[in-house]
């Protein structure tokens, strides 16, 4: 069957089911067509068609049960590819699938899964070319329905998402940004940010589903917000709410977000200006923060600069220090290569000391080392390294530098 003359696509929403049985006619086995946040749209619905247990879920639920981790790993991969991918099983009772992704130019709108028919491989497990072709062809065909049934609100979303994005690299007079934006002269003006916290061996949402998913929740609870992504970070643009209003909604999008996801996310909002002009600057605060906050489990979920000032500030120290190796101090540097050369433990120890502001028995209780022992390292880390640990300054300089380093 030639998908490319199918009569399918006038804007009704019985036209995708309609594609959905064209596929399915040609690849042999059930096809879903589901959106980026894997809603299924569509099903094909054939008389005896193949068809598994996690389609049929996903048929009764709208929804593609999210049970194996890899599962992202494969959508990531199809939205990625340039044309139709052979997925993997995951699982025993799994039948093999072929997927495509639906998009318009380079937006990706959603994917297309066919369940392979016994006809739809050759022998050696390859589609063959009928197949593969209805899938394309059933993709381009889907990306035109779906373009067509977007409303004239979401094209407004999508204009304020390159307003924003262009306000907050800088990009034109800040006049025009705030006329695209709908924003009322010297509106008092908050940026927020949130981001996937950072785990060891973790996967972060791909970040096309996590930002759609944030404009469609802004979206319901503050129709007024313009939402737009760069990098790993969503950012969303608030006007005249005051800073208890945004850390509540904060919170709520990242209570809200982080079960869909199952993925723990923070966020960080930036001081209010009445300059749009300020935004990158704005932008600059709100990273900051997220640097911070995305690095730890014990950070704190939602955070302005106050909340993560010691932590923001020590940041940049770090990169003043890699930028600058000149400025560390040379008896750092020796004190340290010692302890790694002769297994010593001096740097601990001034650490320890420094830590505990002088105190000798607190510092020798966290070392687990009588408080005479830590005398002793600490009068030789002055006459080893040169270390003058009377002078405040230097105190201040060394513990800096042994705290960035640890």
């Amino acid at each position: 069957m030639d998908l490319a003359k199918s009569p399918i696509v006038d804007g009704t929403s019985e036209e995708l089911f309609a594609l959905a049985n064209a596929v399915a006619a040609v690849v042999g086995g059930s096809v879903a067509v589901e959106d980026l946040d894997r809603r299924v749209l569509a099903y094909s619905a054939l008389p005896g068609q193949p068809m598994d247990d996690l389609r049929r879920r996903g048929i009764l639920e709208r929804q593609v049960p999210d049970d194996e981790p890899e599962q992202r790993g494969q959508y990531r991969e199809v939205l990625a590819a340039p044309g139709v991918v052979q997925v993997p099983t995951l699982g025993a009772d799994e039948m093999p699938r072929s997927a495509v992704a639906i998009r318009a130019g380079d937006l990706p709108l959603g994917t297309i899964w066919a369940i392979e028919g016994p006809a739809a491989t050759d022998p050696a497990g390859r589609l063959v070319p009928a197949a593969e072709r209805a899938l394309l062809d059933g993709a381009r065909l889907a990306a035109l329905h779906m373009l067509r049934r977007r409303s004239s609100a979401e094209l407004d979303l999508h204009a304020r998402e390159d307003a924003l994005r262009d306000a907050l690299n800088g990009s034109g007079p800040a006049a025009e940004a705030r006329y695209r934006l709908g924003l009322p002269d010297r509106a008092r003006l908050t940026l927020l940010g949130l981001a996937p916290r950072r785990t060891p061996g973790g996967e972060a949402p791909p970040l096309v589903r996590l930002a759609a998913a944030a404009a469609r929740h802004w979206a319901a609870v503050h129709t007024d917000a313009a939402v737009t992504t760069a990098g790993r970070t969503v950012y969303v643009l608030l006007a005249e709410l005051d800073p208890a209003a945004v850390r509540r909604l904060a919170e709520q999008a990242v209570a809200t977000l982080g079960r869909t996801f199952g993925t723990p996310l923070r966020a960080a909002f930036s001081r209010g200006a009445d300059d749009l002009g300020e935004l990158p600057v704005l932008r600059s605060e709100v990273d900051d923060i997220l640097r911070v906050t995305t690095a730890g489990p014990d950070s704190p979920e939602v955070a302005d600069l106050s909340d993560a000032h010691a932590g923001v500030l020590l940041a940049h120290l770090a990169d003043e220090l890699a930028r600058l190796p000149r400025l560390r101090h040379p008896g750092i540097e020796a004190m340290v290569a010692h302890d790694r050369a002769q297994q010593t433990a001096y740097a601990a120890s001034v650490t320890a000391w420094l830590d505990a502001v002088g105190n000798v028995a607190q510092a020798s209780e966290r070392l687990a080392v009588h408080p005479n022992t830590l005398k002793y390292r600490l009068r030789r880390a002055r006459e080893l390294f040169g270390l003058d640990l009377d002078d405040p300054d230097v105190r201040l300089s060394c513990w800096l530098q042994l705290r960035l380093s640890a």
